[in-house]
């Protein structure tokens, strides 16, 4: 079993900047992809940036120019850079790791069919 560990949130104001990390540890043989999610008070978990075993990504297109997601698989650590932040980026962050197939690829949503393994989160609160 993998387990992740999400770190790096904070307090920051609008217009400034974050940098989070999640470091996964236990079965990180082989290839999996892995993924950034955030959930708002009173709203549901959304996806914010995924990076497969190959170095591809996918952003939300609403922090798109903004976020920058990467991995350093020797460390098997996980990034989140966060530019230009907004209030409207206040959530807790959760970190995510999956091996997706054909039939299931690793896509911007919670699907625990891909999705495996959780972190437990980090908060990043932006004020204005």
């Amino acid at each position: 079993q993998m387990r992740l560990v999400e770190s790096g949130g904070g307090s920051v104001q609008a217009g400034g900047s974050l940098r989070l990390s999640c470091v996964a540890s236990g079965y990180t043989y082989g290839s999996y992809s892995m993924g950034w999610f955030r959930q708002a008070p009173g709203k549901g978990r959304e996806g914010v940036a995924v990076i497969d075993s190959d170095g591809s990504t996918r952003y939300a297109a609403s922090v798109k120019g903004r976020f920058t997601i990467s991995r350093d698989s020797a460390k098997n650590t996980l990034y989140l850079q966060m530019n230009s932040l907004k209030p409207e980026d206040t959530a807790m962050y959760y970190c995510a790791a999956g091996r997706p197939t054909t039939d299931r690829p690793a896509v911007l949503e919670v699907d625990y069919g891909v999705w495996h393994w959780w972190g437990q989160g980090t908060q990043v609160t932006v004020s204005s």
